[in-house]
């Protein structure tokens, strides 16, 4: 693929997920106890990590953050996940995030790799390729956030940038329930 298409490409995926936001904007969906969450299923690759199960995060607060990284506003919601990562780890937290791609050069490996490496991202990253899990989630958007609770209930939601106090408090919330 040439320089010149690339970078078209990558200005269209940009302009898609601008428009995907600014259809949906920022809406958030607090739950006192969810569904159960779907598992992750389909992964055609793990990043950062062995695969992992959500059966195994029992007892821990799980972030499922659903990303591509030719998306301007996922990479404007990186850095609030990155930190919430490095703040809450250590008390319970996991962040998953799960690359759906939206265009074809998304699906490629090393492409990603190469942007987890660029991006800084250090927690695990499923590759979901065929929207396997994605379709589990019933997801439409880009970025999207579903916070699980330590017994595995999805209660919280959040599609599109924003909101990011609100989602940190509920975060906090549940580190500091009782299993």
């Amino acid at each position: 693929m040439t320089t010149r298409l690339k970078t078209f490409a990558l200005s269209t995926a940009f302009a898609a997920c601008a428009l995907i936001a600014a259809s949906t904007a920022a809406i958030a969906a607090p739950q006192e106890s969810g569904p159960p969450a779907p598992e992750l299923t389909g992964i055609t690759q793990w990043l950062n990590s062995e695969p992992l199960k959500l059966q195994q995060l029992r007892g821990k607060v799980v972030l499922v953050d659903f990303w591509t990284y030719s998306c301007i506003n996922c990479a404007n919601t990186l850095p609030y996940v990155k930190s919430w990562n490095q703040k809450y780890k250590d008390q319970g937290l996991t962040v998953i995030g799960v690359h759906t791609p939206e265009y074809p050069f998304e699906r490629d490996t090393g492409n990603v790799k190469t942007a987890i490496k660029r991006l800084g991202i250090t927690y695990p990253v499923a590759q979901d390729n065929q929207y396997a899990t994605w379709n589990a989630y019933n997801n439409q958007y880009w970025p999207a956030f579903y916070l699980i609770d330590k017994q595995g209930h999805i209660v919280y939601t959040h599609f599109g940038e924003g909101d990011y106090a609100q989602t940190e408090a509920r975060i906090q919330a549940l580190l500091a329930q009782k299993n």
